[in-house]
């Protein structure tokens, strides 16, 4: 015979309460003392009791589901993020869902998302239209880009200051004696790498210089490695080349390496952005601009919680200071003492 499932109702009758008390002993942050509590979860342990978390959804109005857009996960800054996130979440009694898209379809898989009936959205690598966004804003769902932003959306946004680390890398590298530098892009279209660019050639003017090449890597480890081959043939090639990220620094430093037998950095240097775990790395040992991942988790859900709780979508923009770490990859000004 089936076994019989056990409800709310079962659980109430032998923790001897109400049943909206078994529903608040298992709803984070609601107002149940901590005997009652107690008991409640003794008995449902006693009884195999489970929540039914998509009941408890159609009751409330709240799916506590968060749900999380990206088009690509390579770049390894984005498992880190992805990972704190997440827990971040489910800390507060949040759960997220991932899916993932190809450049053209995020719309019609926002579309799927909110079928779940989802309380927030998060868009890392992704965006979406601004016809969709107005639409969420209107239903109180808030959305915040990760990592970019889209003026004209009407969605939140979290990045760090990537025009300022830009720069700082551009100050770094003159200082170090270098001469010819190139910069290597990610895609054409991404907030990050245009502002990094911005950064970048800001920082080379406030010494007096120009860039000496630039290629779009488009955030691909084949699209870095074909852009060093051609900034790096030339007979009068660059002496320092900034990758937009650090996933694209590693193919340039390979290719570097191998096709070309160049020394890193005695021959070339080479700087990244993001501070991804294989950046320490003996093997690359990458001078990058650190994100603080951890701040920009924290900026993503306080403002995701808030507008979730008021159940009114406006919209925020954080940005979030960066720092130069250096390591063995690019040659350091002599005034570091180095």
């Amino acid at each position: 015979m089936a076994k019989r499932s056990v409800t709310s109702a079962d659980v109430a009758r032998l923790a001897r309460v109400s049943q909206s008390a078994v529903s608040r002993s298992f709803s984070p942050g609601a107002s149940v003392s901590e005997d009652m509590r107690r008991r409640v979860l003794a008995a449902a342990e006693r009884l195999g009791y489970r929540p039914n978390a998509i009941a408890r959804a159609m009751i409330s109005g709240r799916s506590r589901l968060i749900a999380l857009l990206a088009a690509y996960l390579d770049n390894h800054f984005y498992p880190v993020l992805l990972e704190q996130l997440a827990r971040a979440l489910q800390a507060r009694g949040y759960q997220m869902l991932l899916f993932m898209t190809d450049p053209g379809d995020q719309d019609i898989v926002v579309q799927k998302m909110l079928q779940y009936q989802v309380d927030g959205i998060v868009m890392a690598s992704a965006t979406l239209s601004p016809g969709l966004a107005d639409e969420c804003a209107k239903t109180g769902t808030p959305v915040v880009l990760l990592n970019r932003y889209v003026p004209a959306l009407a969605a939140s946004s979290v990045t760090s200051d990537n025009i300022e680390g830009g720069r700082l890398l551009a100050h770094f590298l003159v200082d170090g004696g270098h001469r010819r530098i190139a910069f290597i892009a990610g895609h054409e279209d991404s907030s990050t790498s245009r502002d990094r660019e911005a950064g970048f050639f800001k920082g080379l003017g406030e010494r007096g210089m120009t860039g000496a090449g630039r290629a779009v890597g488009g955030y691909s480890v084949a699209g870095a490695a074909e852009s060093a081959r051609r900034l790096l043939s030339p007979r009068k090639r660059p002496d320092a080349i900034f990758v937009a990220n650090d996933h694209m620094a590693f193919a340039v430093m390979d290719v570097a390496r191998r096709e070309f037998g160049l020394r890193i950095p005695e021959d070339l240097s080479i700087v990244g952005f993001d501070d991804v775990p294989e950046a320490a790395w003996d093997g690359y040992a990458l001078t990058t601009i650190a994100q603080p991942a951890k701040e920009m988790v924290e900026a993503t859900v306080s403002i995701l919680t808030e507008q979730m709780e008021r159940r009114t979508v406006v919209r925020r923009a954080a940005v979030l200071p960066v720092r130069l770490v250096v390591r063995g990859s690019a040659r350091k000004p002599k005034a570091a003492g180095c």
